[in-house]
């Protein structure tokens, strides 16, 4: 928000910075640099933070797109393909009534989300999974 980088052109390079970041480690340091420079994270810088971590996660699990709202998460993957689709048969098998995978090959995982930041959570943890999976 403007009222945490006031600056423009700074506020834009640091998006521009953000946007090269893939690593949990580089998005912790990114953080860091943030708190040092700025103070103390903002709602919705945390909330950003969290974001750029799980596109990094869906790109190591093939994930085209997440919806993920109040009532759970809808999974894209990219052409349709996951690189362990046992292992993905396996892990929706696990959530037994929770998930299902629709004719069109998405992914459907019913969660109680009301709040932005247990979706945000949710949806991480989902993610990290998943890329653990794709990567086994």
């Amino acid at each position: 928000p403007d009222n945490y980088v006031a600056d423009l052109q700074l506020r834009l390079q640091l998006y521009r910075r953000l946007g090269d970041v893939a690593e949990a480690e580089e998005i912790d340091a990114f953080g860091a640099e943030l708190i040092d420079r700025f103070g103390p994270l903002p709602e919705e810088v945390q909330h950003l933070l969290k974001i750029v971590y799980i596109k990094g996660l869906c790109r190591k699990a093939n994930v085209e797109k997440v919806d993920a709202g109040p009532k759970g998460i809808v999974i894209s993957f990219r052409n349709a393909e996951f690189a362990n689709p046992a292992g993905l048969v396996s892990y929706i098998a696990e959530q037994g009534v929770l998930a299902k995978i629709r004719p069109d090959q998405k992914v459907v995982l019913t969660r109680d989300w009301e709040k932005t930041d247990s979706r945000l959570k949710g949806t991480a943890t989902i993610l990290t999974k998943l890329a653990r999976l794709a990567a086994a």
